[in-house]
Formats: C-alpha cells, structure tokens, sequence
C-alpha cells in the first residue's frame, strides 16, 4: 500500500485518538514520527502534540519546519509550551520563541526563567517516563531499546496522558511482574516530588533526608518536567560553597583561577577599596590614642595580637553560622539565642585566651599590669568578635542580602576598631602602673 493511499487512514486515526497517536509517535523513529507530522495538517498534529512526552517533543521540535513549529506551540498552554522549550538546546530556544505571539512568547518567557537557585534550574531531561496505559511487555521492550544507548536510571516514572506524575516503577519490580499487567497496576503510587521552583538548598536538604539518589521536578499542575540527581546536586552544591567562600574574601563568585587579568580586577578592586575605607576607620581610633602610644610605644607590639586574635575568633562563629544557614538549622526566633551562645563563647574563649597572653606579656616585658590590659582587652574583643560572627550573616540574611557577601571585610573592621580601642582604652585607664 503506497504512502499516499494511507494517508486517510492516519488522518483518521489523528482525529479520532490524538492520545494513542502520540504513544505509536514515540515508538517510532525520529525521523519517521517527523515524516508523519509533515503530512498531515497543522491542527492535527497540534491535538497529538500535548500528549508527546516533552523530551519527545523538543527532539521533534528540532527537526519539523518552522511553520509547524508556530501552529502546534500556539495550541499548547503556556506551561506546556515552556515544558517542551525547556527541554530544547539553549542554542536555538530564542529563534524558536521568537516565531511566537508576542503575548504567547513573554508567557512561555517567564517560565521559561526559573530563579537562579531553584530546582528548575538544575533539573536534566535525562530520564525515562511511560504512559500509564503500557503493558509491562511493551515497556520492557522499550528499556531494551533505551539501554542500547544508555539508560539513565534503575527508575521509571509513570504519567497519564496529559504527563501528570502519578506513580514510579522500579524495575525489578517490572521484571517481575506479568507481560499483559499494565504498569498502572504494579506503579508505587506514594512518590516524592519537587516543583520546579523550589529552592535548591530545600532541594537537598530533601535528597539528604530521604536519602534518595534522585528526585523528579512537576510544575504546579503535577507534570512531570524533569529530574535531579543528588549527584549533579552535590556538584552545584560545592560550586556555591566555593562562591560563598570566594564571596566572604570579596572575590566575584564568578572569577575562576585563569579569569582574565582585567576581569579580576574588576571583581576584586572596588571590595578593597571597601577595605581601605575600614581600615582608616581602624586607623582613626588608633589616632585617638597616639598621646598614649607616644607614652608607651611598648604597646604598639601588642596592637596586632589582640586584633588579629579577634578576627580569627569571629572567623570561627562566620562559620559555623553559614553552615547553619545553609542547612536551615536556625530558626528566626532561635537568631538572637545563637548571638548570645556565640558571645558567652568569646568570653570563656577571651578568658582561656586572655590569661596566656597575659602571663605572656607579664613575662617577656616584666610588668604584670600589661598583661593585666592584654588580657581583659583579650576578653572583650573575642566576646564582641563571636557576636559580630555570628550576628553579621544572620543580619545580612534578614535584610535580603546574601550572608556570604564580604563578611570577612565587615568583620575585620569591627575587630579591629574593637581591639584597638580596648587594649589602648584600657591602657589609657591604667597608664599610670604601666610606666
């Protein structure tokens, strides 16, 4: 039988049942489901297109002509229609957007752009979904052919014709079950999902507590969009702490160890010269003291240690706050109790910390007062500094700002300031037993 005396017979069976028209397209070739599409009208191919799996649908998007393009998305919903876009190769999603309504376009456009640190983000197309109506010998066929070119999990998720998730097949389960059940009746109904814009630190904390290797991403409507793999989580995850700790230094998160020189230079320049700005401030306390420092110049040695103390004590509270933060283990009304634990640290920190390099200083210059206003001054900038620690990321969190920004910058200028002005506070106190 020719071509074109069964063209009547695919018309037909496209107007009768667009949904089992789509299940024969995706078991055929690309390239012959794309010779089928050509030869029937637009409006046809528009009813079966929904039904496609959107994986399916963007590889056959790839290769139909642009006139079919424009009258099968124009049929779809928007969420549909971003589903298959998404699935597309970023290389030519634009130009195909751009054959769009304009109204139709801007819709598909905004979902399109999920917020940089949500799950839609970082989903892959790269999984395995059967209609629910399959037979258990038809899909098992079908992963015979997928695994020829490699298959991407040990699951199969299930959906209905409108891609709804309504279940997961394990396949062990699926080997072990008859040839004519279909896989509606041996599916896992009770399944885990995530929507598309989800944060993806809830993300992982999800995969972490479940202690899943994968996870699908539905949209608001439960359709099944795509999958991430608590592998490709766990990479993103570093790639942010590697920002965030890039971050704290005033480093752009974006700057890689071979960034080009003028690049680097644009990321890190304007952070010194907040840095710069800090530091006259710190210097600007030190000059309120220089009629003390002319007095005792011994103190000048001294200047270093109870600041440089302070910023690695507050370093130490920065970070175990941004794990916190990270991992949601503070509560807002928890916030102002983890500042005061951190401070009541600094002070048995200061004390332990204080009494050494008091006995210290005692020792080396022979005046037990020095060491008396090292110590005390010891205590007050570690107490003062593990609050900061602890209060500058919960703060820049609270204020919509990320936590990570230049904290380090923020919290030397507080150690320094406070270290400072009290050791030569103190000094000025008690000048008279340290001449």
């Amino acid at each position: 039988m020719s071509k074109k005396s069964l063209l009547p017979i695919v018309l037909k069976y496209f107007e009768t049942d667009p949904v089992a028209a789509a299940h024969t397209l995706e078991a055929m070739p690309e390239a012959d489901a794309v010779s089928v599409l050509k030869s029937i009208p637009p409006s046809l191919t528009a009813q079966a297109f929904p039904h496609l799996q959107v994986n399916y649908a963007a590889a056959l998007l790839t290769s139909i002509p642009s006139h079919l393009i424009k009258s099968i998305v124009e049929k779809l919903d928007p969420q549909h229609g971003a589903s298959i876009f998404m699935h597309l190769p970023e290389d030519i999603r634009e130009p195909f957007l751009e054959q769009l309504p304009q109204k139709l376009k801007q819709q598909i456009y905004e979902l399109l752009h999920y917020p940089e640190d949500s799950a839609g983000r970082i989903m892959t197309s790269d999984y395995v979904a059967f209609h629910n109506d399959l037979k258990v010998k038809e899909a098992i066929q079908k992963i015979r052919n997928l695994a020829k070119t490699g298959f991407p999990s040990s699951y199969i998720y299930v959906v209905d014709v409108s891609n709804h998730l309504i279940g997961v097949i394990n396949i062990r389960d699926l080997m072990l079950s008859e040839a004519d059940q279909t896989i509606d009746s041996i599916m896992r109904k009770n399944l885990f999902a995530i929507h598309a814009f989800t944060d993806r630190e809830k993300v992982a904390d999800a995969l972490s507590n479940r202690r899943f290797f994968a996870v699908p991403v539905v949209d608001s409507e439960n359709k099944l969009l795509g999958l991430i793999r608590a592998s490709q989580l766990l990479q993103h995850v570093e790639e942010e702490a590697m920002e965030d700790i890039q971050k704290m230094f005033g480093v752009g998160s974006d700057e890689r160890t071979f960034s080009p020189i003028f690049f680097s230079l644009k990321k890190r320049v304007p952070w010194l010269y907040v840095n710069l700005i800090t530091a006259f401030l710190a210097a600007t306390v030190v000059s309120l003291f220089q009629g003390i420092i002319g007095k005792i110049t011994l103190l000048a040695v001294f200047m270093p240690v109870v600041a440089g103390m302070g910023g690695n004590a507050g370093g130490q509270s920065i970070a175990v706050v941004m794990r916190g933060l990270v991992m949601h283990e503070i509560p807002k009304d928890r916030a102002f109790s983890l500042i005061f634990k951190e401070a009541r640290i600094g002070i048995c920190n200061g004390l332990l910390i204080g009494i050494v390099t008091g006995l210290a200083a005692w020792v080396w210059k022979g005046n037990p007062m020095l060491g008396g206003v090292l110590g005390m001054a010891m205590v007050i900038n570690l107490c003062v500094a593990a609050a900061a620690g602890a209060a500058i990321p919960i703060t820049m969190k609270w204020i919509g700002l990320d936590p990570a920004q230049c904290s380090n910058i923020i919290l030397t200028t507080i150690t320094d300031i406070m270290g400072f002005s009290s050791f030569l506070g103190l000094a000025l106190l008690f000048q008279n037993y340290l001449i």
